[in-house]
């Protein structure tokens, strides 16, 4: 398909980007932990064309965790499924409704690249791994071998349009109220590996790990345990609780995921697995703690601030998390152990206190 892809990227014409567009707009739909990612790039973009007007068009489930982003004039759903692209004559007929000049795609597939040829934008600026770029009219490579965070893949993006990419994090506004406890409370959001075309329950910390690990920051730090996860997560929440010596607050789907942002906000610290939740804790500027399995901190830790992220290096799939087959992954053997990453915790909360004092 590559040597395809390459004939097809020869009848494209390349052409450098405008030097103002009047109405850009940014795709990346599916994974809400992506979508948090590419809120860099929506920063850097924002910041090189401050009078444009700037869609940002992500996924059904991920609109949610960054609505009302201050960056982004408005925002389209590209629906529910993991790759609105694969129906390219679709997503370019909704592309060409928006009147856009610009378009940035922070997506690796050859449909989107179809999409977006189809749709008559007169500039596309998009990731290009081998060939599968070629409706692009400026092609940014990627090397899916090489470990890069994906946060870095997509600011070269923006950096393709001349933005200054460096010290871009990403960042999403606290937008909502949540109930909390009163006084210090710590969050922990125990499941996650959930998202449209992708389920890896691998990348969940043991339930009993989660509940040491609760005891002992109520223990040493005196904090309240609330735990949170979405409607399907009741099971695990309630393992947790159960096996869990001090008493916790849990919220299973009955929060958005804007007061679940904005109860990490609040917190102490936040602790979760490599998801979604965790990305959208720390990209609101909570103190967290990222625990990681089958998947490299190299390409997808929080990238954010005052991030801990805990991992036992072992050998991973060179294409990344997304061609791993996760029913290998064994925590006891190969994953971070709960005597080691609490210690760690701890300390890294206590650090997080005398900041912010």
């Amino acid at each position: 398909m590559e040597t395809l892809y390459r004939l097809l990227g020869r009848l494209t014409p390349r052409r450098p980007p405008p030097d103002a567009p009047e109405r850009i707009v940014i795709i990346k739909p599916c994974c809400i932990g992506d979508v948090v990612l590419a809120t860099a790039t929506l920063g850097a973009v924002r910041a090189h064309y401050p009078a444009a007007h700037i869609t940002f068009a992500v996924g059904a489930w991920s609109l949610a965790a960054v609505d009302g982003h201050p960056d982004a004039d408005s925002f389209l759903s590209l629906g529910a499924g993991a790759n609105p692209a694969r129906q390219p004559v679709h997503l370019a007929r909704i592309l060409r409704g928006g009147r856009f000049d610009l378009a940035l795609s922070l997506v690796r597939s050859p449909w989107m690249s179809a999409a977006l040829l189809l749709s008559g934008i007169p500039h596309r600026v998009g990731l290009d791994s081998g060939g599968r770029g070629f409706g692009y009219t400026v092609r940014v490579p990627v090397d899916v071998a090489e470990e890069r965070h994906e946060a870095r893949v997509y600011l070269d993006v923006a950096a393709a349009l001349g933005a200054p990419v460096e010290g871009r994090r990403a960042r999403v506004p606290v937008t909502a109220d949540a109930p909390r406890p009163a006084g210090d409370y710590v969050v922990i959001a125990p499941a996650g590996g959930q998202n449209p075309g992708m389920t890896l329950s691998a990348k969940r910390w043991p339930p009993h790990n989660f509940a040491r690990l609760g005891d002992a920051l109520a223990e040493s730090l005196g904090v309240a345990l609330v735990l949170v996860g979405g409607p399907d997560d009741g099971d695990i929440l309630r393992a947790v609780g159960d096996a869990l010596k001090h008493p916790a607050t849990i919220h299973a789907g009955g929060l958005t995921f804007a007061q679940i942002a904005a109860l990490a906000h609040g917190a102490r610290g936040y602790i979760g697995n490599d998801t979604g939740l965790t990305h959208l804790a720390s990209a609101v500027g909570a103190p967290t703690v990222m625990i990681m399995g089958p998947s490299s901190p190299r390409r997808y830790a929080p990238y954010a601030d005052d991030v801990l992220t805990l991992w036992k290096p072992v050998t991973l799939h060179a294409g990344g998390v997304a061609m791993a087959d996760d029913s290998l992954w064994d925590w006891e053997r190969d994953g971070i152990r709960a005597d080691e990453a609490i210690p760690q915790i701890i300390d890294f909360l206590r650090t997080e206190r005398t900041k912010a004092r």
